[in-house]
């Protein structure tokens, strides 16, 4: 909310760029990561695709135009997209060898694990006063081998002007003082806490209903709880806490 410019500027200058790219070499098929940020503070929950799509934040806006910009494409160029709709992408590969390492790391899961691993001195939860369960913002959280299978089934599927658009998520939603005990659990270790105020652009609830790419392209994930998915990221964090700068 405070830097609308980097998000224009990096998910829809820079992505038009690279369709012109595209459209000059002829390559016809995109799949797009999108966001359930596009939907802002849905009506229903769980999320359908056909949900109004109202963003609240400069993330999901510059998403969606991203969205707008790919339909526009496909009528007059025969474009294929796919606009898949992620909900919070979390976790590591099965085999640890692939995880998240972000700088600034944003993503809640590892923000965790890092305060389990005294890498920072707390976790700080932005709004403790939401009308949910226990007053923590609730997400639906997929993990990343469930979304690489995703692309792959929607990239085959694609077609000269065919437009697809699927939510990714789990159908489940989990509170950040819930992921919080999950780390603490699967670690073994307590994650200090400090409360803060609700942060501009966040909805207090973002759960996916994803059942019609599962009807359409058979996709079906296999991380359905939330403490498998901790596990991985666990598992890949203890064994790299200065991430891939680890890597020998």
């Amino acid at each position: 909310m405070k830097d609308p410019g980097r998000y224009y500027q990096n998910n829809l200058v820079n992505t038009l760029n690279l369709m012109e790219c595209l459209r000059r070499h002829r390559v016809g098929r995109f799949v797009f990561s999108s966001t359930a940020a596009t939907y802002g503070v849905p009506e229903k929950i769980p999320i359908p695709e056909e949900t109004p799509q109202q963003p609240i934040n400069p993330y999901g806006a510059s998403k969606l135009a991203v969205e707008r910009a790919l339909a526009d494409y496909a009528k007059a160029y025969q474009w294929g997209f796919a606009a898949l709709r992620y909900f919070n992408a979390s976790g590591a590969s099965a085999d640890g060898a692939i995880g998240e390492d972000h700088t600034p790391e944003t993503h809640l899961i590892p923000l965790v694990i890092q305060a389990a691993m005294g890498q920072r001195p707390h976790i700080e939860i932005f709004g403790t006063d939401y009308p949910t369960p226990d007053g923590t913002c609730v997400r639906d959280y997929i993990h990343v081998e469930d979304l690489a299978e995703a692309h792959l089934l929607a990239l085959e599927r694609l077609e000269p002007g065919k437009e697809l658009r699927y939510n990714l998520g789990i159908g489940r939603g989990y509170s950040v003082r819930e992921v919080i005990r999950t780390v603490e659990e699967v670690t073994g270790k307590k994650v200090p806490v400090k409360e803060g105020p609700r942060r501009e652009g966040d909805p207090p609830v973002l759960v996916a209903a994803s059942e019609k790419i599962q009807s359409d392209l058979r996709w079906q994930p296999r991380y359905t709880e939330l403490r498998p998915i901790v596990e991985t990221a666990w598992n890949w964090h203890s064994k790299h806490p200065r991430g891939y700068n680890d890597r020998k």
